[in-house]
């Protein structure tokens, strides 16, 4: 890897923009690292694209996430039902969160997120090169993030989420702007790797290493004969620093490096081990209530029904949900024994769901409803999706009451 020669002259757009130029295997890449919510970086992009010839451009982007870029009404196809049904609930709530956190900051500024990558494509599309999606998929990453962390770290994860949600305080654009100083970024991620280290290999670390693999990958396929090979790379200013460094390092076959990054780990056992064990141990305690007396017992089975029904019966009456929702809680979470790997968040999910059919205009409204927290209630989409999380979340704490409870009356 050499470095490649800059025989260009900058237009003002790009003065103090971050760029990196190199070669790699014979192509040359012109790396561009961008605020994903500011008109500079758009403007970087389109002064790129006029002054200097590219035979390809790579986004930041995965397939799901250029497609919402390309066309932001397709999210209205997405059937809830199924979603929840299919146990994607999670992910999808947990991109709405991401996306309202990034669509608050550009209503502050009149762009819409991604503005710069959209650019990047368009302009691609209008000279008749190629646009490379060299991103990992969005619900990979997030897979990848929650599975990387422990029990206690996921809830962590989750308050960070949501609290973006109802943080109102507004950015300025300086401070986005600084965040394209490479020196600031790496003060930055080192206190995010501090905090925590998987979090940051999964989503940041990672995602360096699966980009330029398929940069890689895709330069290799390019024509060797061709008069030249020149790429523009836009990518969020947080990957430029990691991702320009694995470019030069990186070894071995990029698209096997990239095919096992995509690969989603397979959930840890211990946890729905610890789950199903507690659950037993307290339905042995029950058992072992009725052998004592049976009014022990029946009482037992009662603290259980209540506790666990009545805390998933409130998450569902905290999100706003019907009336038959908040049953379909109370009834399902006492029978979590009788059926594993059910949570009773979707099956009030998908009560809610078939009662409250979501309208056109909630839809239509989602994105901008959830940039604010009174929209999560008010919006169908939405308050079933928060009606998974609180009736989960109900049913979890339930347990652990109900067995702190019961143990204790038996000694």
């Amino acid at each position: 890897m050499i470095p490649a020669e800059n025989d260009v002259t900058l237009p003002a757009a790009l003065e103090g923009q971050p760029i990196e130029r190199m070669t790699r295997d014979g192509v040359d890449y012109v790396i561009l690292g961008t605020a994903h919510v500011s008109r500079a970086s758009v403007q970087a992009v389109d002064a790129l694209l006029e002054n200097e010839h590219f035979d390809a451009v790579a986004v930041e982007l995965c397939a799901s996430r250029a497609h919402g870029i390309r066309d932001p009404e397709a999210f209205k196809q997405m059937d809830l039902f199924q979603v929840i049904r299919q146990g994607k609930a999670g992910m999808v709530a947990a991109s709405l969160v991401l996306g309202a956190f990034q669509k608050r900051l550009a209503a502050q500024y009149g762009i819409e997120p991604g503005a710069e990558m959209k650019a990047a494509m368009d302009g691609a599309d209008a000279r008749g090169i190629p646009a490379w999606l060299v991103d990992r998929e969005v619900g990979t990453t997030l897979k990848r993030a929650w599975r990387s962390v422990g029990f206690f770290q996921r809830f962590g994860l989750m308050a960070g989420m949501l609290g973006s949600v109802f943080e109102r305080e507004e950015i300025a654009e300086a401070d986005i702007e600084k965040l394209k100083q490479a020196d600031l970024l790496e003060s930055a991620f080192s206190e995010f790797a501090s905090g925590s280290a998987p979090l940051y290999h999964a989503l940041i670390a990672e995602r360096d290493e699966f980009m330029a693999a398929k940069l890689r990958e895709n330069g290799a396929a390019m024509d060797p004969s061709a008069p030249s090979r020149k790429v523009l790379v836009v990518i969020g200013a947080g990957h430029l620093k990691g991702m320009t460094a694995q470019l030069a390092d990186q070894h071995g076959d990029a698209r096997a490096l990239a095919d096992d990054l995509a690969v989603t780990p397979p959930a840890s056992k211990w946890p729905k081990i610890l789950a199903v064990a507690l659950v037993l141990g307290i339905f042995a305690a029950i058992g072992y209530a009725f052998y004592r007396s049976p009014s022990l017992g029946v009482d037992a089975l009662k603290n259980w029904i209540l506790l666990t029904g009545g805390l998933s019966a409130l998450g569902a009456l905290i999100a706003g949900a019907h009336p038959l929702s908040i049953v379909a809680a109370f009834v399902a979470a006492p029978l979590k024994p009788f059926r594993p790997g059910i949570p009773s968040g979707a099956i009030s999910a998908m009560a809610e769901a078939w009662v409250r059919k979501p309208r056109v205009m909630d839809f239509e409204h989602l994105r901008d409803d959830i940039t604010h927290w009174t929209g999560w209630w008010k919006n169908r989409v939405a308050r079933t999706l928060l009606n998974f999380f609180l009736v989960s979340i109900g049913t979890i704490a339930g347990e652990y009451i109900a067995g702190i409870h019961i143990i204790r009356s038996l000694f």
